[in-house]
């Protein structure tokens, strides 16, 4: 169990090596959410969608990339993931002139597997996420690669722990900050940072009824798995909770609120309509808890939302998304 995650001065320390390799992602007002809610409440979106790769998940595997020796570079590193972590642990490994073999589930959208291929990685297909493990672990095993955990470690937490920082930097004052969980590697980093600069700022944790590893994990006080991912959030999509992103998320994180697919649809067709962004299931679970099962504790407050990514085909989201004039 850590005691505590990385500290500030190793997140800012990092944020300044990861300059030439990430972006420092905007942030925005959104004035289409906060009609929707009424109350005078202000909504800032960290737009984390824009990133490389098109997610948050290039930060916490270029930190662990950046951390590994001459030896374990040479052998090349291999992942596990839905889609974003293998295609940000391709990218990753590219930037640092290494190679990658990853692990792509079933659900894996064939826009993802393109991607991971065009940033020069190896691409293996598993039965299903829990088989995913074992062949990335086999692959780690025969073939001496280092293995990049989607969430779990301090180095995601030191990586995911950029976009706090730069959220306190970017947004001068904020009352509540509502975060989207898989594994728990974003949610850990960010609150690890935030609270650390914020202290006083309500952290919110946002999961999918089909993907609830972490409220299950805050009701026994251990991390916990569940026996199948039935959510279209895949991002979200972790089969278990892990001691170190577990340990520092019930450590900095306030209270966690759920969400259903049909809120989640409906999100994404009142994103697309009322501010034309097309992004992935995940990517609208924080609007889709503010403006469902938050809204009425945080109406009149100053909130920011993490928006955490758009790896998504217009095929697959024209087949997810729902137009409603209710949000």
């Amino acid at each position: 169990m850590p005691e505590s995650g990385p500290k500030i001065e190793e997140i800012r320390a990092l944020r300044e090596q990861l300059t030439a390799l990430s972006l420092r992602t905007p942030v925005m007002r959104c004035a289409a959410i906060e009609a929707e809610l009424g109350g005078n409440t202000v909504v800032v979106a960290k737009l984390e969608f824009l990133q490389r790769t098109g997610t948050f998940k290039a930060r916490g595997a270029l930190a662990t990339l950046l951390g590994l020796t001459k030896g374990q570079l040479e052998s090349g590193v291999t992942a596990v993931s839905a889609g974003n972590h293998a295609i940000a642990t391709a990218f990753a490994a590219r930037a640092v002139a290494t190679t990658a073999k990853v692990v792509m589930t079933p659900s894996a959208n064939p826009s993802r597997v393109a991607a991971c291929k065009a940033y020069g990685a190896e691409v293996v297909i598993a039965d299903d996420v829990h088989h995913a493990f074992e062949l990335a672990r086999d692959i780690r095993d025969k073939e001496g690669r280092f293995f990049v955990h989607p969430f779990e470690g301090p180095s995601v937490a030191l990586g995911t722990g950029t976009v706090g920082l730069e959220i306190c930097e970017q947004v001068p004052e904020f009352d509540a900050l509502v975060i989207p969980i898989g594994g728990g590697g974003l949610i850990a980093g960010i609150s690890n940072a935030v609270k650390q600069l914020r202290p006083e700022v309500e952290i919110i944790g946002v999961e999918p009824e089909g993907a609830d590893s972490m409220h299950r994990s805050f009701a026994s006080g251990e991390p916990e798995s569940i026996e199948k991912v039935t959510t279209i959030a895949d991002s979200l999509g972790a089969p278990f909770a892990m001691p170190y992103s577990f340990e520092l998320t019930r450590k900095n994180v306030d209270r966690l609120a759920m969400i259903d697919d049909a809120q989640i649809r409906k999100t994404m067709g009142f994103l697309f309509k009322s501010m034309n962004i097309a992004i992935e299931p995940a990517c609208a679970a924080t609007t889709a808890a503010l403006l469902g099962p938050l809204r009425d504790s945080l109406r009149g407050k100053r909130v920011v939302l993490v928006m955490c990514g758009s790896n998504i085909d217009w095929e697959t989201f024209s087949k997810q998304v729902v137009f409603d004039d209710a949000a």
